[in-house]
């Protein structure tokens, strides 16, 4: 009845807003004058916005659970979607309004690598999230080459220098060595190749001729929708993959596999999804994506407040959101992390939604995708750093991020000390599982720092 009622009420502001063209007043805003509330003029109150069935689309979840969006003046639908592909796809046909994505997606739309289309992003989604999951069958193969503790437990972080046995065992049975990762310009086919590189496994190039970036591979990685990762393992198509959770949790709960490292190991705290727009709608709309990312940032900040996490649990698991079970759920989201059957190991980190400057969007995020894309063969022609540099401003909008935060501030819902002072890079870190140095603003010796890869001059 309750339920009804809210629905009712929502349904006649949303009517009344429209009949207003969805104004609010507009109040100047003083940062540090938390008695002045922002009130933006919302240009288009109602919005529908998508996702792909994983944990890091909680912040969507919590926003409109929670009533941050509606307290925004925004009345926001969410859909899951089937795949990336259909979610870049109607976010550039206006179908969906934004939409949870890939980093890597609104990155190679304006790099030049798949469907082109100008696609910001002022809102990062979350930190670490994803896994190396392995079937049972190349687990009890690798094992004997994991060092132990002990107490006969695996030392984590697990390189692939103990799959490498096992691929040579396959090939001499004539089985080529399957893995599956999500869409090609995804954060987990760069840790994928990441992680196998890193110990001199080559994951293969793309070139103009083999899209689907298999050239000199030692291992043939493929496109699987992370829903269906579970159900491929267990049918022998794939042999092991990298995706978000609960996909990972997901195998060790039906017993058909083991995560053998995290992406926190492959780089401690690296960025994964972030929420997008068209270039065009927050041009037309800018109150409306102001208003939208700070319904957001509220929402990253509530999940990473003690105590809040089993609650988002509960909403995550129902049917229109990840629909997956609460204790599968509640593995990775709570700050735990079950590797084999009953190794469950402390893992605060694993899923970071604000902490660490979780959402700000910065310029080094974009500008380590496109390093990625131009070292696996993505981007085909060298680029200059400048190039780099610039692509990463046309994409990531840091200034929309600002204006939101400082409006938060201003009303009293995040504190001053949570806005970074930042030119937009963060500092160069060597917290890669290799050791290697990564610093944004030198891509062009990042590119070549790599032994396996193209290399620039």
């Amino acid at each position: 009845m309750k339920k009804a009622y809210l629905e009712l009420l929502a349904s006649i502001t949303v009517m009344i807003l429209a009949s207003c063209g969805g104004k609010k007043k507009e109040v100047p805003v003083e940062v540090g004058a938390p008695e002045t509330i922002s009130s933006l003029e919302i240009e288009k109150p109602q919005l529908k916005f998508g996702f792909i069935k994983l944990t890091d689309m909680a912040p969507l979840a919590i926003a409109k659970e929670k009533g941050f969006f509606e307290e925004e003046g925004l009345f926001v639908s969410v859909e899951a979607q089937s795949n990336w592909k259909n979610i870049l796809d109607r976010v550039i046909d206006g179908q969906l309004d934004g939409s949870h994505m890939l980093a890597g997606q609104p990155i190679a739309a304006q790099a030049g690598f798949g469907r082109q289309a100008e696609l910001v992003t002022a809102y990062s989604m979350d930190l670490n999230g994803n896994a190396i999951t392995v079937s049972n069958d190349v687990w009890s193969k690798m094992k004997p080459n994991v060092k132990m503790d002990a107490g006969g437990k695996p030392i984590h972080p697990i390189s692939a220098e103990a799959l490498k046995p096992v691929i040579t065992e396959y090939k001499n049975d004539g089985k080529a060595f399957k893995m599956g990762m999500v869409f090609p310009v995804s954060t987990h086919n760069y840790e994928i190749r990441y992680w196998l590189a890193a110990s001199g496994i080559h994951p293969g190039m793309y070139t103009a001729a083999n899209i689907q970036g298999q050239v000199g591979a030692e291992v043939l990685l493929s496109v699987t929708p992370p829903p269906q990762m579970p159900a491929t393992l267990e049918a022998g198509t794939i042999f092991g993959y990298c995706v978000g959770e609960p996909w990972n949790q997901q195998a060790v709960f039906k017993g058909i596999g083991v995560p053998v490292t995290t992406n926190y190991d492959i780089w401690k705290n690296n960025p994964e999804k972030v929420f997008v727009m068209t270039k065009q709608f927050m041009e037309k709309y800018p109150n409306t994506a102001v208003a939208v990312t700070k319904a957001l940032i509220r929402a990253g900040k509530w999940l990473d407040e003690p105590g809040n996490r089993q609650e988002a649990v509960e909403i995550l698991s129902k049917p229109g959101y990840v629909g997956a079970p609460v204790n599968v759920l509640a593995n990775s989201m709570t700050g735990t992390f079950e590797f084999e059957k009953g190794d469950k190991r402390e893992m605060p980190d694993f899923n970071v939604f604000y902490k660490y400057n979780a959402t700000y969007p910065f310029y080094s995020d974009a500008v380590w995708f496109l390093t990625q894309m131009r070292r696996w063969g993505q981007i085909p022609e060298a680029k200059s750093a400048d190039w780099y540099a610039s692509k990463a401003k046309e994409i990531y909008r840091p200034d929309v991020w600002l204006k939101a935060a400082k409006l938060l501030v201003a009303e009293g819902k995040i504190p001053a000390s949570d806005i970074p002072e930042t030119d937009g890079y963060k500092s160069a870190t060597v917290d890669f599982i290799d050791g290697n140095k990564y610093d944004g603003k030198d891509p062009i010796g990042y590119i070549n720092s790599f032994k396996i890869g193209n290399k620039d001059k």
